[in-house]
């Protein structure tokens, strides 16, 4: 039986990937005294990146709901930090890069990788936590989180997550049809700014030089950042057709849901028990 965990300061956080969802995650670890340290994973490219830690990979100034994020290149860095962090830590360091700093309390793999086989990540962390399709408590994680629409937030507790369906989360009324997905593998190129207001058919950006038009009316919520190679059927960028009630910044519902269910899934209040990562490994 998986052990309680109680998260306090000094705790050891690993969040795999950069997106929305893994940074309402680190935002609500990190408010509960963790060292949070996320890791880069270029699979599926990040679009929602004014609700996302995702561009402090790229030296820029970013905060989500009053925390920042600060990049790290270096193990040494994220060693120093395990006293005391002020910021979400983000790295292009890989897993493998990060187990030999410190005994890890709570690993979350939040890529959202919907068709990709799910390593298991069972025995690398205190507890492991799978976010979306593809995990399994009795395959590849310790607690598995639904993420699909409708039931997002729901801790599994035996069996898989839901497999990807192709159905997108609706928003105001407005499903799939929001998006843009790239037709082939091309470099992007893009000026246009999330949180610019955009109409039907207007350029927002050229995929291997051939021009990506807005789906619908609205605000762009999301798109890849200028300069990314992208792979072929992964989405570019997201319309909000929402008008005022548009939301590109902060924590939505769904990733503020997610993130309360992770905090319910790995501090559970009927047991209380220490947190090993007090005795960091510290191999270089």
């Amino acid at each position: 039986m998986m052990q309680p965990l109680q998260l306090s300061a000094g705790g050891f956080a690993v969040v795999l990937g950069t997106n929305e969802i893994a940074s309402a995650v680190a935002v609500h670890l990190h408010r509960e005294g963790c060292c949070v340290v996320m890791s880069h994973d270029p699979f599926p490219p990040v679009i929602r990146r004014k609700m996302a830690f995702h561009d402090a990979l790229y030296g820029d100034e970013v905060t989500v709901e009053g925390v920042r994020g600060e990049r790290v290149d270096h193990a040494t860095q994220i060693f120093k930090a395990l006293r005391r962090s002020d910021n979400v830590l983000v790295s292009w360091l890989a897993l493998p890069d990060l187990l030999p700093i410190g005994a890890v309390d709570v690993l979350i793999d939040a890529r959202m990788q919907k068709h990709r086989v799910t390593p298991d990540l069972r025995g690398l962390a205190r507890i492991s936590v799978g976010l979306g399709p593809g995990f399994s408590t009795a395959v590849n994680c310790d607690v598995a989180i639904e993420t699909r629409p409708g039931r997002s937030g729901l801790i599994v507790g035996a069996g898989w997550t839901d497999a990807a369906d192709g159905v997108a989360s609706p928003l105001g009324g407005v499903g799939a049809e929001r998006f843009e997905y790239s037709q082939a593998s091309g470099r992007w190129r893009t000026a246009v700014e999330i949180g610019s207001r955009v109409f039907s058919g207007f350029t927002i950006g050229h995929l291997g030089g051939v021009p990506v038009r807005a789906p619908c009316d609205g605000i762009l919520r999301g798109v890849v950042r200028d300069g990314q190679d992208v792979p072929q059927g992964v989405k570019l960028l997201e319309v909000d057709s929402r008008g005022r009630h548009a939301q590109w910044t902060g924590i939505d519902d769904r990733g503020r849901g997610i993130a309360k269910a992770v905090l319910r899934a790995v501090q559970p209040q009927a047991e209380i028990r220490t947190s090993y990562a007090a005795q960091p490994i510290a191999v270089f």
